[in-house]
């Protein structure tokens, strides 16, 4: 183990990953079996039967290429409290459920630790350390109701983290990933950290292709352009990417990423795709399933604040006009209203 591989074990020796679905527990699994980490204990927040595969007979991690599953043996639990203080806690929950999990992940990280937060569209801290948009420092309500998040976790210990990652949950305990992976990591002031540098070394000998930013906004923009769109036009028509493209709706992709890309750029942040150019690389994603479409169709809520309601918040603040992406907030909050309403029924 050379030099820098000692100081990054030592640094992290105690690492949750919390929320073990797809992306989390592909993390996980890699972390696990990583001979860099081999002194360290990696612990998934993970539930139901998914927990009790892993448990009785570890992580079945499917990787592009390979015939044959990584298999990784690590400590998992439902129960935040069962484990010590952590010097790293990897978030990998969708944005509406922060709040409700921001005091565990609270108690969970040590007074030093750090907390990487992997999560499509526009996420709690997003002001922190912001000095291009001239809103360094301002909370957005309905990204962290009443701040709870902000308060608890405290946005100076968060790196930001944008992946790119096909995954799928095949079943409890199996894994598939369906492309090599991309992440992002940065920090929110733009500061090239010694822990930045350390978490993101720690990732890419895990197997992961790993990229640090001083710029992560640009990033999440960059990616939030095709999830803006995709997600609740995916969910409105029940269609895969490729048929939206294909379809009527295209047209609607196309005002709804202007809006964005207009957004983006007004508060300070360069996005390096053109609009022409997102819609093309969606093109390429072919019958891919959104996330949103996904979370309707298994009947669980959508992910609609940091995905939606986020480019009609941070629109209004920066003075630019999103009409299409107000009439999808309409739509998409009526049709997960309506969907409430079923899961209660059926309860």
């Amino acid at each position: 183990m050379d030099k820098t591989e000692t100081n990054s074990l030592g640094q992290f020796r105690n690492i949750c990953i919390f929320g073990a679905g797809a992306i989390g527990g592909a993390l996980a699994a890699r972390l696990a079996s990583s001979p860099m980490l081999k002194g360290a204990k990696i612990t998934a927040i993970a539930r139901g039967a998914h927990l009790k595969a892993i448990r009785d007979n570890g992580l079945h991690l499917h990787e592009p290429g390979k015939t044959e599953p990584l298999v990784a043996k690590f400590s998992a639990t439902d129960n935040a409290g069962d484990l010590d203080p952590q010097d790293l806690v990897i978030v990998t929950l969708k944005g509406h459920q922060l709040t409700s999990a921001s005091a565990d992940i609270a108690r969970l990280l040590k007074p030093e630790g750090r907390v990487v937060m992997i999560q499509n569209g526009i996420p709690w801290w997003y002001f922190h350390g912001d000095k291009a948009s001239g809103l360094q420092g301002r909370q957005v309500e309905a990204l962290d109701p009443d701040g709870q998040v902000w308060q608890r976790i405290g946005p100076e210990r968060v790196i930001g983290g944008v992946i790119y990652q096909g995954a799928q949950m095949l079943e409890p305990g199996h894994i598939r990933l369906t492309s090599g992976g991309l992440l992002h990591l940065g920090e929110p002031s733009g500061t090239m950290s010694p822990e930045l540098g350390a978490i993101a070394d720690l990732l890419q000998a895990s197997g992961w292709t790993i990229k640090t930013t001083d710029h992560i906004r640009d990033q999440i923009w960059l990616k939030f352009l095709g999830n803006a769109a995709f997600n609740p036009i995916s969910a409105l028509t029940r269609g895969r990417i490729s048929e939206i493209m294909d379809g009527p709706a295209v047209d609607l992709v196309k005002q709804v990423m202007t809006e964005v890309h207009a957004v983006a750029e007004r508060l300070g942040c360069h996005v390096r795709e053109t609009v022409e150019e997102k819609m093309e690389h969606g093109r390429g994603l072919g019958n891919a399933k959104t996330s949103m479409l996904q979370d309707l169709e298994q009947g669980r809520p959508m992910e609609i604040t940091p995905l939606t309601r986020a480019i009609t918040l941070l629109g209004r603040m920066a003075d630019v006009p999103t009409p299409a992406n107000d009439i999808l907030l309409s739509l998409i909050s009526q049709l997960d209203e309506s969907m409430a309403k079923a899961r209660t029924a059926e309860a």
